[in-house]
């Protein structure tokens, strides 16, 4: 599989800093700089900004050699590349004013709009804004940024009154904007995922990318492509793991064969959809299955490793923990009931 930017040294770089990463509260900056080095922060950003502009596929295809190497950092950058996604959706002046810093790895933009889709949606909106177009406040919590510290600039979202909603560009540090601590999270613990506190916090209408409209996340489509490609890179992971042992092991030569062989067939699946105009169907059952297979690669590698693999660093545990993230990141109704069938015991008879 030919995948842009992702030499060996870079691969053998995430790798080093990988466990680190995951249980570490500092920001792994050595692996951020060597993805900028690649030029992976140019990806996505069209040529006119300064980037290199490429093509969906071959991003996916980056993104999933990353998530193999390290999920922490390939994290990182899926919450970067959300950002810039809602920016190039955005209004030109925007695009112009950010985009050929992110390509240039002199800003890093993140996201936080998880308030407007599942995050504590039976609490009612957790962010309100008030006033008028021109000049609208912030008041309430951003429950869910990665690398809030970080940030230059946090995309977000908010509720007006009316409960229509809007998306903003956030530069950071602004008056009223409180940063929380780091969460100490199961898992990818060096992505510095952090909560905002909002107190009166101004934005003007120039801040705007998008709305005000009902459901602002439905009408300008979400990532799920992408999270299926990190989960998808995840269950690589278990899987070389696994083909290593085999070599080794006779006995784990078809497990490792039949993962090999499923994570093929959701590799294309996951192309295929990338070269159309994917239905939303279409979309939720690929992440169900890449969640399922990521769950399933890393708990039989993890079987295998037996009590070695349950000592910290081993990387059998640390990618067994970092699959569980897949059941509680950006997991809408269908895709957590369709994890759910394959969780459920089957029917006493």
């Amino acid at each position: 599989m030919s995948v842009p930017a992702i030499t060996e040294s870079l691969r053998l770089k995430l790798l080093a800093g990988a466990n680190a990463a995951d249980t570490q509260i500092d920001w792994p900056g050595e692996s951020c700089a060597g993805l900028a080095e690649a030029g992976v922060f140019k990806w996505s950003i069209p040529a006119e900004y300064g980037g290199s502009g490429l093509g969906v596929q071959d991003q996916l295809r980056g993104s999933e050699a990353i998530a193999a190497s390290c999920l922490t950092s390939s994290f990182i950058l899926s919450q970067r590349e959300a950002a810039i996604r809602r920016i190039l959706a955005g209004p030109a002046h925007l695009r112009e004013r950010y985009l050929p810093e992110a390509a240039a790895g002199r800003l890093f933009l993140t996201i936080g709009v998880s308030q407007l889709s599942t995050s504590r949606q039976h609490m009612g909106p957790s962010l309100r804004a008030t006033g008028k177009a021109e000049g609208l406040r912030l008041d309430g919590d951003i429950p869910w940024i990665t690398g809030a510290d970080q940030a230059g600039v946090i995309v977000a979202g908010a509720t007006l009154p009316d409960d229509r909603q809007i998306l903003f560009a956030l530069p950071v540090p602004r008056n009223g904007v409180t940063i929380s601590p780091p969460l100490m999270l199961a898992a990818l613990i060096g992505s510095r995922t952090a909560a905002i506190r909002c107190e009166n916090v101004e934005i003007a209408s120039e801040d705007l990318l998008w709305g005000p409209t009902e459901q602002i996340l439905g009408k300008i489509g979400g990532g799920g492509l992408e999270t299926s490609c990190l989960a998808l890179g995840l269950a690589v992971a278990a899987t070389e793991y696994l083909q290593q042992e085999s070599k080794t092991r006779p006995e784990l030569e078809t497990v490792a064969g039949q993962f090999s062989q499923s994570v093929e067939s959701a590799r294309r699946r996951l192309h295929a959809l990338a070269d159309g105009s994917p239905d939303p169907e279409s979309v939720a059952a690929l992440r169900v299955d890449c969640t399922r297979l990521a769950l399933q690669a890393s708990q039989t590698g993890l079987l295998f490793a037996k009590g070695t693999g349950f000592v910290v660093p081993h990387p059998a545990q640390r990618l067994a923990r970092q699959a569980l993230f897949f059941l509680i990141w950006s997991c809408p109704r269908p895709v957590a009931a369709g994890v759910l069938d394959g969780l459920l015991p089957a029917p006493s008879i």
